[in-house]
């Protein structure tokens, strides 16, 4: 089924000139980049992207437990880490694509790599690319340096896309 997905390329990404190389992957597993922008990423924006909704706070929360980190609250933790993402994607310069393909969504996660660069599949983008893992951004107090946000259902994905791409 044709989908389109939302791609953040963030801070770290750009900073690293891994712009193209990034595009290049995702086309080359036959995505195609039908909207692109470079942006200073509003506040407004970004507090709607990483909301401060329970359910997903928790999640994030949880995904520090995945690593291997003690967390009494996974709640508290999920709020902690959404005030670094927010602080983080606003720092500096962002790319914001949409992709558009066969089961876009699941195709561009796979090309992507899981969330904690050190337990990516190698082939992927954070798995080849990446240099950070929760554990150590945890401990410095700050996000992971994961270079890109995916979308992660059809659902988010829309969501997103109309977040970043208004009509």
């Amino acid at each position: 089924m044709n989908q389109r997905t939302l791609i953040l390329l963030k801070p770290d990404a750009v900073k690293k000139n891994l712009v193209g190389e990034i595009i290049k992957r995702y086309e080359d597993a036959g995505l195609k980049v039908v909207e692109l922008q470079m942006l200073k990423a509003p506040m407004e924006i970004v507090s709607k992207h990483y909301p401060e909704d329970e359910e997903y706070l928790r999640a994030i929360g949880e995904k520090s437990v995945q690593a291997g980190e003690k967390v009494d609250d996974t709640l508290a933790q999920g709020k902690m880490v959404v005030g670094w993402l927010r602080d983080f994607i606003t720092s500096g310069p962002i790319v914001a694509m949409v992709l558009e393909g066969e089961d876009a969504v699941t195709l561009a996660r796979k090309v992507t790599g899981y969330t904690d660069p050190q337990a990516a599949d190698k082939g992927s983008i954070r798995g080849d690319l990446g240099e950070d893992s929760i554990l150590k951004a945890n401990a410095e107090k700050r996000p992971v340096y994961n270079l890109i946000h995916a979308s992660g259902t059809k659902e988010e994905a829309e969501h997103e896309i109309s977040l970043w791409f208004p009509s």
